[in-house]
Formats: C-alpha cells, sequence, structure tokens
C-alpha cells in the first residue's frame, strides 16, 4: 500500500462529504486525514483526502468519485510538487523546573504557545509530517497531556491553480 493525497473540488452542498468518505468505506480503504474548507471560488468547497491504498483501487474509487454529481474536479497531488502541511494543538504538562525546557523546544520547532496555565502550556505547530511527529517525540518526556490534529492540507505548487482549470471549463 501506498499513501495517496487527493484534492477533490466540489459543489458546496449537504451531504457531499459523506458520499465521499462512503466511497472510501464501502471499498474498505482508511481515511487517514480528511480536510474540508471552502475555496475561493463562491459555492465550491475542497476535500483533501489522505488515504492508504494500491494505485489500481484508487483508480477505480476515483472513477466513482467522478460521477457523482456534486464532484467537480479530482487532482491527486504528489509531494514533489505541492505544498503539504498539517496544523497541531498540543497540550504539555509544564511545572516551574520545565517551562523553560518546553519553551526551548518551541522556539526551536518555530512553533508558537498560545495558551498558558501555571501546569500546562498549549502549542500550536504547523508543518510537514516529519516536523509535527518530530516536535512530539521532544515533548514526550514533559507528558503530553492533550492533541488536537487537523486533516493534512495540500495544494499544488506553481502558478496554476486547479479552480481557474475548472471555472474556464
Amino acid at each position: 500500500m501506498s499513501t495517496h493525497v487527493l484534492s477533490l473540488l466540489v459543489e458546496d452542498t449537504p451531504g457531499i462529504l459523506t458520499r465521499v468518505a462512503g466511497l472510501f468505506a464501502r471499498r474498505g480503504f482508511n481515511i487517514h486525514s480528511l480536510a474540508v474548507g471552502v475555496t475561493e471560488v463562491a459555492g465550491i468547497s475542497r476535500i483533501t483526502v489522505v488515504v492508504d491504498v494500491e494505485a489500481l483501487p484508487l483508480e477505480q474509487v476515483t472513477k466513482q468519485l467522478n460521477k457523482l454529481i456534486n464532484v467537480i474536479k479530482i487532482v491527486e497531488l504528489e509531494p514533489s510538487s505541492s505544498v503539504q502541511r498539517e496544523h497541531m494543538l498540543i497540550k504539555v504538562r509544564t511545572d516551574n523546573n520545565t517551562r523553560s525546557n518546553v519553551l526551548e523546544i518551541v522556539n526551536l520547532f518555530r512553533a508558537s504557545i498560545v495558551d498558558y496555565a501555571p501546569d500546562a502550556v498549549v502549542i500550536e505547530v504547523t508543518g510537514d509530517q516529519g516536523k509535527v511527529q518530530a516536535l512530539l517525540r521532544a515533548l514526550e518526556p514533559f507528558g503530553i497531556k492533550e492533541l488536537a490534529q487537523s486533516g493534512l492540507l495540500a495544494i499544488g505548487r506553481g502558478g496554476k491553480s486547479i479552480t481557474e482549470r475548472v471555472l474556464r471549463g
């Protein structure tokens, strides 16, 4: 199995996310990451899906996704030709003895402290999967109390836009 990142442009209608996820579920594919949001075009949303699957079954699912009435465009984003980022909030246990060490790690990874309490800090980090995982490993000895992670966000490199291509026809 190999990891694939798909970017889907869809009409912003109720139920489209359920139909898209259902196609993967019916095939027995586990979605590792899912992010949905508006685009620069009113009425169109982008769904970014990360899934582990071989190329042929993925092609079959892609063909089925294209048959859905509200799916406008599907593009597979290769890591070398796209920008891919994760966003994570991490609540880490701190006290007077460990706080400076945690702050040093946060600065090293160019992350940010977004909330402070006497016994914990909440750290925000954005980056590729390697950076996020490395920060987690560095913070583990202090005690990770809570974690929230967005789905992977990805967009193609360069000046071309998949929404421009859709609008031009």
